[in-house]
């Protein structure tokens, strides 16, 4: 099973086929025909496996949000962890025993914080749902049973209160989310220049959320309803994370928190480290690391997370931090300069920290922590550390998707001096 769809041969070329299980018996159709591989869909399923279940959701198959449905969920996470051991073996010679059991989601159902529903306007009214994989089709979804419930509520109220007006032709997308006081946010997608009369219309709804219109056309955002701002707690005692509905959070907020702590075991600090942490967003991983650490420096590229990372940094009493708006890249080089630094942690996006790994390799640092959302990336980068001086200590998954194929990750690295 590879990046959420089934494996088969034939006749020499891989063949891929989305929504099947290990077991299956299928007839299925080619839609893409390459030298290597063929890209297929299921006809009919001829022999379900013995692990086949029905998907909770309607529109499982349709849908482009999960992949996984039709597979109970030890069977999701026995191929989660199998295929995260898969790629680090082969791309960087992991020894099996550095690998970790994967820490399985404390819900499998309506984990999700925040989610963008996409919309559109039919002869049939106004549709909110997802799109079709590797479309811009937007398949109807009433209730989604993995973002959390208040969202699904948000959902339907919001598409019954634009069926039928004239706003309905000009919304694209509508992000909600909520945090962990149970506070939700709306953030409407308009297409159209005046935004003046959507403002009064929501704001006559009395919605029982922060609301927000991002304007396609001027490219801002209006605030019509509440300050925008959400909040999540990590660490022990806890600290108050509040990040713009715009900005970043983990959508999964309880694995988020075993992230956060698994992070903190591994750093294992002494009260006298010097740590640099790249892609800090609003100070997830740095704000606990400083209370435990001697100097914390957070590097962001977005200036708003920066700004909100500050924030959180005085309204939690943490003052051993700073936080610089600035590309990861180079960052590591630019700041040994300056001081020492003891560890590294980096939460890149799916496309990994190639750039940070050279960087690594020509000034060295003694540890480093690497959380990834994406095993294929992390085991390039991997091997690129593995190869240049570093050992392996430790790598595990854990699953902060459930009913998909996405898998997380932490790895604790040391460099053999």
């Amino acid at each position: 099973m590879n990046g959420g769809a089934g494996l088969a041969r034939h006749q020499g070329q891989v063949v891929f086929i989305p929504h099947a299980v290990v077991g299956d018996t299928v007839s299925c159709r080619v839609t893409k025909s390459k030298k290597n591989f063929l890209e297929t869909e299921i006809v009919e399923i001829l022999e379900p496996a013995p692990a086949r279940q029905t998907p909770k959701c309607p529109v499982a198959g349709d849908c482009g949000g999960c992949q996984w449905q039709h597979l109970p969920y030890s069977e999701q996470l026995h191929w989660k962890e199998s295929l995260f051991r898969e790629s680090l073996n082969r791309q960087c010679g992991s020894d099996p025993d550095k690998i970790l059991a994967i820490v399985p989601a404390p819900n499998e159902w309506n984990y999700r914080s925040r989610v963008q529903v996409k919309c559109c306007h039919t002869d049939a009214g106004f549709t909110t749902g997802f799109y079709r994989p590797k479309s811009h089709f937007v398949v109807s979804v009433d209730h989604c049973p993995i973002i959390a419930p208040e969202l699904n509520n948000l959902l339907v109220q919001l598409r019954d209160e634009f069926n039928g007006t004239p706003y309905a032709y000009h919304i694209q997308q509508i992000d909600l989310a909520v945090d962990d006081n149970g506070k939700s946010s709306i953030v409407v997608h308009y297409s159209d220049s005046d935004y003046l009369s959507l403002v009064e219309f929501l704001e006559s709804k009395k919605l029982v959320a922060d609301v927000l219109i991002k304007s396609d056309t001027k490219g801002e955002l209006i605030n019509v309803q509440g300050d925008g701002v959400l909040q999540i707690s990590v660490d022990q005692p806890p600290i108050a994370l509040s990040y713009a509905t715009s900005g970043f959070a983990q959508i999964n907020l309880q694995q988020n928190r075993a992230l956060v702590d698994n992070v903190l075991k591994l750093a294992n600090l002494t009260g006298g480290e010097q740590v640099l942490d790249l892609y800090c967003g609003m100070g997830n991983f740095s704000l606990p690391l400083a209370r435990r650490a001697k100097h914390v420096i957070g590097i962001e590229e977005s200036p708003l997370s920066i700004e909100m990372a500050r924030a959180n940094g005085r309204q939690n009493k943490i003052v051993n931090v700073e936080f610089y708006s600035r590309s990861a890249e180079g960052a590591l080089t630019f700041f040994l300069r300056q001081e020492r630094i003891d560890l590294l942690v980096l939460d890149p996006p799916r496309s990994g920290a190639s750039a940070t790994m050279g960087e690594l390799l020509e000034t060295p640092v003694e540890k480093v922590i690497y959380v990834s959302c994406d095993p294929q990336t992390l085991a390039r980068d991997l091997n690129l550390l593995i190869t240049g001086g570093y050992e392996l200590v430790s790598s595990q998954p854990f699953d902060m998707f459930p009913q998909t194929h996405h898998c997380e990750s932490i790895s604790l690295l040391r460099y053999r001096s």
